[in-house]
C-alpha cells in the first residue's frame, strides 16, 4: 500500500512529504496507523547530521497508532488495538531473556541504523529503499511497520495522539528516577537540564514522594514550569553556583539522588559534586559517542556512584502501562509537557523542538480525532 512519509533526504534539510510504498508486515510485525508521534533529541541529531549513506530515512520513534493488520505468528495483539511504540529488542540475547532489553545485544542495529537487521526495509519510493526501521518504527509517518514486541497496547483517558513520547524521552527521565534511583518516600533529589527528559523526571520525584526536588537550568522559563509540576527548589545554574545551592537546599548535606539531562561535562561533574555520600547520579544525557568527561575520583571513593541509563532502565510493556495508569489516577501529568502540531507541519514541530520554544512537541494526523 502508499502512504505518506516525512523524509529526510540530506543534512540539516527540511523533511519531505513525500508518497511512499509501505510492505504488508512480516509474521511477527504489525503495520500500526500512526496517530501521534513525539519529536525526540536523538532524531534531530540525525537530522543535523545523518551517517553516511542513512539518507533518504523517515525518522520518528515515539509514535502511537491503532493497529490495522497484524502478521500470521502475532498472538498479543489484534486489529484496532490501541499502541504506543518504543525501543527495538531482538527478545532473544541473554540481556533480554534477563529483563533489560535496553541493554539488548543488537540495541545499535536495530534502533540506529534505519533498517531492520537484515538490511532490509519496510518502505520504498519507486525502485529506491527508503530506510523505514528507525528505532523499530520510523513513526514520522501516517503507518509503520513495527515488530509486535516493540508495540505495548494500552488503554488511556488520554487522546492516543498524546501517547507516544511515553516510548522514550518521558520513559526515559521517568524511568531515570523509578527504575534505576527508586528514591525512597522523603529523600532529595535535583534533576539537572528540566527539558522534557527532566521535566518527566520532575513528574516522577513527587511519584516517589521525594521531600526535596531541586531543578537546575538555564532557562526561568523552564524551571517555572519544573516547579509548577512539583519541585520544591529551583536554580538558574546561569546566575549561581548548582552544587553550593544544591547545599543550601539540603542544609549542607547535598541531595542523595540527581538526574543529568545535558551530557555536558561541567554539568556531569555538578550533578556527581552536589550529593552526598552515599549518593547516585543517573545520567541520561548525550552529546555524542566520544563525550570526554573528567571528575574527581575522589568523589567517587568516598560513596558517590555515576550511573548511566538507557531508556529508563524500563521494560516498555511494563512500564509504559504503568505510566499511563499514574496519569489515569492523577498523579503524572505528563500531557502539560506536549504541544501538538499537524503531520503537514513537521518542519515547523522540528524546529520548535530543536530551538527550545516547546517543552515535547508532538505531530498529529489528518484522523488525529478518530481515536478506535
Amino acid at each position: 500500500m502508499k502512504t505518506i512519509a516525512a523524509v529526510l533526504v540530506g543534512a540539516n534539510q527540511p523533511l519531505e512529504l513525500q508518497e511512499v510504498e509501505i510492505a504488508g508486515p512480516r509474521a511477527d510485525e504489525v503495520l500500526v496507523r500512526m496517530v501521534g508521534s513525539g519529536i525526540c533529541h536523538t532524531d534531530l541529531g540525525v537530522v543535523h547530521e545523518p551517517a553516511p549513506g542513512q539518507t533518504p530515512i523517515v525518522l520518528g520513534h515515539e509514535g502511537a497508532g491503532v493497529v490495522e493488520e497484524v502478521g500470521t505468528a502475532v498472538t498479543r495483539l489484534t486489529v484496532g488495538d490501541h499502541v504506543v511504540m518504543s525501543y527495538a529488542h531482538c527478545a532473544e540475547c541473554d540481556h533480554c531473556r534477563s529483563g533489560i532489553p535496553q541493554h539488548c545485544r543488537q540495541f545499535v542495529p536495530r534502533n540506529l541504523v534505519g533498517t531492520r537487521v537484515d538490511g532490509s526495509s519496510p518502505l520504498s519510493r519507486g525502485t529506491q529503499p527508503v530506510r523505514g526501521s528507525w528505532f523499530g518504527q520510523s513513526s514520522w509517518a501516517k503507518h509503520a511497520v513495527v515488530e509486535e514486541q516493540n508495540a505495548v497496547k494500552v488503554e488511556s483517558a488520554l487522546p492516543l495522539a498524546l501517547l507516544g513520547p511515553l516510548g522514550c524521552g518521558i520513559q526515559t527521565g521517568a524511568g531515570a528516577v523509578l527504575n534505576t534511583l527508586a528514591p525512597p518516600t522523603g529523600s532529595s533529589i535535583v534533576v539537572f537540564g528540566v527539558g522534557s527528559v527532566g521535566l518527566a523526571a520532575v513528574l516522577a520525584a513527587v511519584v516517589a514522594g521525594c521531600s526535596t526536588i531541586v531543578a537546575v537550568d538555564i532557562s526561568d522559563t523552564r524551571l517555572q514550569k519544573a516547579a509548577e509540576l512539583g519541585a520544591t527548589h529551583t536554580v538558574n545554574s546561569a546566575r549561581r553556583d548548582p552544587v553550593t545551592a544544591v547545599k543550601d537546599a539540603t542544609h549542607g548535606r547535598g541531595a542523595q539522588f540527581s538526574v543529568e539531562c545535558i551530557g555536558r561535562p561541567a554539568v556531569v561533574r555538578a550533578a556527581l559534586e552536589c550529593l552526598q555520600t552515599p549518593g547516585v547520579c543517573a545520567t541520561v544525557g548525550f552529546q555524542g559517542p566520544s563525550n570526554d568527561i573528567v571528575i574527581d575520583q575522589g568523589h567517587l571513593l568516598f560513596g558517590r556512584a555515576l550511573v548511566g541509563v538507557i531508556e529508563g532502565d524500563a521494560v516498555p510493556g511494563n512500564f509504559i502501562p504503568r505510566m499511563v495508569e499514574l496519569h489515569d489516577q492523577g498523579r503524572f501529568p505528563f500531557e502539560s509537557l506536549i504541544q501538538a502540531f499537524p503531520f503537514t507541519e513537521i518542519n515547523a514541530a522540528v524546529d520548535a523542538a530543536r530551538t527550545g520554544a516547546v517543552v515535547k512537541a508532538v505531530v498529529t494526523f489528518a484522523d488525529e480525532q478518530d481515536q478506535t
